[in-house]
């Protein structure tokens, strides 16, 4: 699957997408002929963003989110790390 950080898109395009409601349709048009159709899933909250332990309380490892932000992290580090 191919991804696009909304951070990286023109703001007028950034807000766009990000202002779609879940299940609300948006078409991609290039001189008037239709490119391709996004469907918004909407946003998925993250659990305990405001409150709660930074360890998940049955195992003391980290939530889900870090784990993933940590492996995504690590995955930039070593591109960067390539590359120079």
């Amino acid at each position: 699957m191919k991804q696009i950080d909304l951070d990286d898109l023109p703001p007028r395009v950034a807000q766009i997408l990000a202002g779609l409601a879940a299940g609300e349709a948006l078409l991609l048009v290039q001189n008037g002929l239709i490119m391709g159709r996004l469907t918004s899933v909407g946003a998925e909250p993250v659990a305990g963003a405001d409150s709660g332990p930074a360890e998940d309380s049955v195992n003391g490892s980290p939530p889900a989110g870090e784990a993933r932000a940590a492996e995504i992290f690590e995955h930039f580090r070593s591109l960067m790390e390539d590359d120079f």
